[in-house]
């Protein structure tokens, strides 16, 4: 993955893990599934976890210890008040830069 593309990374993956675990609580490799499912196929399963780490630090999230069928408890994660109150704010700002970069583009790919 080239720099540009992992420093862009680190700017939406937040959001992106906020927008999932609104949907249904999620363990963290699943979530790793679910980014990948969705394209973010460079994500991986250990750089999501300090990422759930300090989301959850900052109250973003919660983390539960649930059983699983199929081996050791696994931690879940959902969305907490502060969580969805920071999914709005990025939503509103991913917007804002989307529209700001595809009218740049544009721009330049009209020769401006």
């Amino acid at each position: 993955m080239s720099k540009s593309k992992s420093q862009l990374l680190k700017g939406v993956l937040e959001g992106c893990i906020l927008a999932l675990l609104r949907q249904e609580e999620i363990y963290g490799y699943e979530l790793s599934m679910k980014l990948a499912a969705h394209g973010l196929t460079f994500v991986s399963e250990g750089s999501i976890y300090p990422v759930l780490l300090r989301m959850e630090k900052e109250r973003l999230i919660v983390g539960t210890m649930k059983e699983s069928d199929s081996g050791p408890p696994r931690k879940y994660y959902r969305l907490t008040e502060e969580g969805e109150q920071a999914l709005a704010v990025f939503k509103e700002e991913w917007t804002e830069l989307k529209a700001a970069v595809e009218r740049i583009l544009r721009q330049g790919a009209n020769g401006s």
